[in-house]
């Protein structure tokens, strides 16, 4: 196997290695519960971390996620192998896992681009892109838009007007797999070294799309509903796909909830740029945009420049961010307190 293939590259070439005796890089491919799927150069092994990689972990994100480089001990008499240590990631996208808990679930990570994939039917919805926007800038690879299933689309100039009105300087690329139409834009970002990941709601094509790349059915495709055009869930884990033209994609499950992890004030603003632009005309530096005179963001509002929705959305990602800074605030005071209640034990048991 060459690991060319898998996305290695000259960024990654510059990492200090430090390898052991019997160590070797790999690259994790699939999830299972606590299994992970990996490639090395001698190929595909079925591994689990380190008892003492498993000790040493405080959170989720300590444990490696699909698209990870990883420092890995090989047993190639049963196909299996040991991870032992992750090496910095330069990007991942993450998101709070489902539920009432606040805890980080990290989608995909090393990625260079981040497809953001919307169907031109049901499924188009600018306040939902407006999110994935927020999460894409913040994960440190770039964002592009993928508007899918373009043959189903009677008004695409209007669908397309209104993804521009809201992502500003973001390349917006409309695709059909049906029509073969668009594959060369979406190559654009592919090749040799690069990983891209697909991600987007339940139907939005991102398997069919994975599929088209490739040339040939390496995922199941289901059809949506056709009440509304809702998707089936067809990939159930986040797996790490080579296309035969060169470059990774990461297919990822659709995304019924997507709340925030992390985002910081720059991510914000870079999603919503008009207001942020706005607000910079107000008359007060510290304006709130309620009733404060010579308020461009409340003159906006009023002749239409900026609509109520978009607002509001705006709003809406500025108290969940506020929310989870509250909250990840407490958790690290417990990380902390956990990780140095390792190191006392650890010291004990050394003495």
């Amino acid at each position: 196997m060459n690991l060319l293939n898998y996305g290695w590259n000259q960024q990654l070439e510059t990492e200090p290695l430090n390898l052991e005796d019997g160590q070797t890089i790999g690259r994790i491919v699939s999830e299972y519960k606590g299994q992970y799927k990996l490639i090395t150069e001698r190929g595909e092994y079925l591994a689990e971390v380190s008892g003492k990689m498993r000790h040493q972990a405080i959170e989720r994100e300590d444990f490696p996620a699909v698209g990870d480089w990883v420092i890995v001990i090989e047993r190639p008499e049963d196909r299996r192998a040991t991870i032992h240590r992750v090496l910095p990631r330069f990007s991942k996208f993450s998101r709070k896992s489902a539920g009432v808990t606040t805890v980080e679930q990290i989608v995909a990570a090393n990625i260079d681009t981040v497809f953001l994939v919307m169907a031109l039917n049901h499924d188009f919805n600018i306040r939902r892109l407006e999110r994935y926007l927020t999460m894409a800038w913040e994960s440190g690879a770039n964002p592009v838009i993928v508007l899918s299933k373009a043959d189903l689309c009677d008004d695409l100039e209007s669908k397309i007007s209104e993804v521009e009105e809201i992502a500003f300087g973001v390349p917006i690329i409309t695709v059909s797999a049906v029509q073969d139409r668009g594959r060369e834009r979406l190559t654009d970002y592919l090749g040799t070294g690069r990983t891209a990941v697909f991600l987007g709601s339940s139907g939005a094509g991102k398997s069919t799309l994975t599929n088209w790349l490739c040339g040939r059915t390496i995922q199941q495709v289901n059809t949506v509903r056709e009440d509304d055009d809702r998707g089936r869930h067809t990939t159930t884990n986040r797996e790490l796909i080579v296309l035969p033209d060169g470059g990774v994609i990461i297919d990822t499950p659709g995304m019924r909830e997507l709340q925030l992890w992390t985002a910081s004030d720059e991510s914000l603003d870079h999603s919503f740029s008009d207001i942020e632009t706005l607000a910079s005309h107000c008359r007060f530096s510290d304006c709130t945009h309620n009733n404060e005179p010579g308020c461009e963001v409340q003159h906006a509002l009023a002749d239409g420049r900026l609509t109520e929705e978009r607002y509001n959305s705006y709003l809406k990602l500025q108290r969940e961010l506020a929310f989870l800074r509250r909250k990840t605030d407490v958790q690290e005071r417990l990380k902390e307190k956990a990780r140095w209640k390792k190191i006392h034990m650890e010291m004990r048991r050394k003495h």
